[in-house]
């Protein structure tokens, strides 16, 4: 079975390690293990008679839902069958640029929407290759503040355009950041609204940060038509297989994109499974008082184990640099352990050296950490 290139492939996992798919212990998604919230479930079990019906067309129930949420109008919101529907049509935006910007490293499927569509793609990366991302120097560079303004000056790129020329070209752009977990202060991404003809930054894991810590641009997005905001309510609400993500951006563009796409593209059980979620309070501040402990314990045991160097994130997920193939250590996790861990070879710039976690319950945090620790121990040894 081929390689994935996404995390949670657990028939892959299972067919590696021999075991039943509901046997694998999964950290290679980055999906909150404390839903789906009960709330998400009664309205999922609430709809199963409405199956026999069309969905509304329109959304008008989970956009008016959204738009409470978010203190929007509901023309300003488009629901999706998951962000990933969202991004190929803006891939489609995107490709009329003269060129795209693209942070690297990059989530793969901005790869494949951008390639779908045959657009011009300009990787601007993080750091200079001549450094590791790991180095010392990285908590300069990737703090919020500065991470942006060191990296674009675009004059560096594109062959050095003028202002007129940066005004033909996009900017694609996620945060927190995939794979690294680095949170980038909206002030700092404010001034390339300003830059580009159109500006996407994919939000799926900001709502993992309380309110007060979020530093999200859906305030601003009245203020910027150019501007395109992506959220995704799988990974917060555990509803991965639900598909469920909207875009926030001008209404001229989402009704544009609108006559884009096929009709319907929300289930029924998504739809009111998404306007609960969205309503459980008690959920979501269960998550934020969840994450912080959770995700510091599981940096700690990994920082205590030598040749791993985990990175801070202001995500639920770390980023790790190992000193052996990351490869091997994720067949060896999963044959001895029946635990999946996701390799970033798919991440160009990261390779067979670094690998990502998602952050889990005590448990499984700790079941992973004795696995790790075990398995390191063999490999430092070969």
């Amino acid at each position: 079975m081929r390689q994935p290139a996404h995390g949670g492939n657990l028939a892959w996992a299972a067919a590696l390690a021999g075991c039943p798919p509901d046997a694998i212990l999964d950290f290679s998604a980055s999906i909150s293990p404390l839903g789906p919230p009960n709330s998400a479930i009664a309205a999922i079990l609430s709809q199963i008679g409405n199956l026999k019906h069309y969905p509304d067309p329109n959304y008008s129930e989970l956009r008016l839902a959204l738009s409470h949420f978010h203190q929007l109008p509901p023309e300003w919101i488009l629901p999706g069958n998951g962000s990933a529907e969202l991004l190929t049509l803006i891939g489609r935006e995107l490709a009329q640029l003269a060129a795209t910007i693209l942070i690297t490293p990059a989530f793969g499927d901005y790869y494949r929407t951008l390639k779908a569509y045959d657009a011009k793609v300009l990787e601007c990366p993080l750091i200079s290759s001549e450094q590791r991302v790991l180095s010392a120097e990285l908590p300069v560079l990737l703090s919020t503040q500065h991470w942006l303004n060191a990296l674009l000056p675009l004059t560096a790129v594109v062959q050095r355009p003028t202002a007129a020329n940066s005004t033909h070209c996009g900017l694609l752009l996620n945060n927190p950041h995939n794979p690294t977990g680095k949170l980038f202060s909206r002030d700092s991404i404010l001034p390339y609204l300003e830059q580009f003809a159109l500006v996407v930054v994919d939000e799926a894991f900001m709502d993992f940060l309380p309110p007060n810590e979020e530093q999200s641009l859906i305030p601003v997005i009245q203020e910027y038509p150019n501007l395109v905001v992506l959220r995704s309510l799988t990974k917060f609400y555990s509803l991965p297989g639900l598909r469920l993500g909207y875009a926030i951006a001008h209404p001229d563009c989402l009704a544009k994109w609108q006559l884009w796409r096929d009709p319907w593209p929300v289930n029924t059980l998504a739809a009111a499974a998404a306007i609960a979620a969205l309503q459980d309070t008690e959920f979501q501040q269960q998550t934020w008082a969840w994450l912080p402990p959770a995700r510091n314990q599981l940096f700690q045991g990994l920082a205590e184990i030598p040749g791993l160097q985990p990175q801070v994130s202001a995500a639920n997920f770390l980023l790790v640099e190992s000193q052996q193939s990351t490869l091997q250590l994720q067949q060896k996790l999963l044959k001895h352990h029946q635990i999946l861990i996701r390799d970033c070879l798919s991440f160009q710039e990261l390779g067979d050296r670094f690998f990502r976690v998602a952050v889990r319950e005590e448990s499984d945090n700790q079941r992973l950490l004795t696995a790790l620790s075990g398995e390191w121990g063999v490999g430092s040894g070969e």
